[in-house]
């Protein structure tokens, strides 16, 4: 659709004269002189810096919090172990997620149900379900991360799973293939 300038007659210019009145012209305003800006000064990094030997003095972990050997990975027979692979690497793009965070058991099965239900039928192929690593979990261990194990090695629609990279979550989430 193309627009058409408006034209302007003599009729309309001399309303807009007569409507406007005299003009005269604005002196021109100096503009203020500008302040010279002050050189960067990184104050946080020193400030981290200084900090550096009192908190490496610290030992606020539990080295038993470490992620190692707490990944989970499935793959069901049939399928080429160049799938998993794949996974592991993030190869597969997410394309929606899940977070069990807060739930109980129950509510998390079924939660985890729906959510790949829903996903199936909109024809989603690869999907993050955030567990938790269970750190609030006592003695007993995760039990989210525990139960989702489970019950995504019972699904037939899940061709692999594998805890995700540690900018996904870590061992705190898995990263679902499903069938085409």
């Amino acid at each position: 659709m193309k627009r058409r300038t408006p034209t302007i007659d003599d009729n309309d210019s001399r309303l807009f004269r007569e409507a406007i009145g005299d003009v005269r012209p604005m002196s021109e305003v100096e503009a203020p002189p500008e302040r010279p800006r002050p050189a960067p000064y990184p104050h946080m990094r020193d400030a981290d810096e200084a900090a550096v030997p009192a908190d490496s003095m610290l030992m606020d972990f539990d080295p038993a919090d470490l992620e190692v050997g707490e990944e989970l990975s499935y793959l069901r027979d049939g399928y080429p172990p160049k799938i998993l692979k794949q996974l592991k690497r993030g190869q597969f793009s997410i394309q929606a997620d899940v977070d069990l965070h807060q739930m109980n058991a129950a509510a998390a099965q079924m939660t985890i149900a729906d959510f790949l239900a829903e996903c199936r039928h909109e024809g989603i192929r690869c999907v993050r379900i955030i567990h938790g690593k269970g750190l609030r979990s006592k003695a007993q261990g995760p039990v989210l991360k525990g139960l989702t194990d489970r019950l995504l090695r019972r699904r037939d629609d899940v061709v692999a799973f594998a805890s995700a990279r540690p900018m996904q979550g870590g061992t705190g989430a898995v990263v679902v293939l499903l069938k085409a």
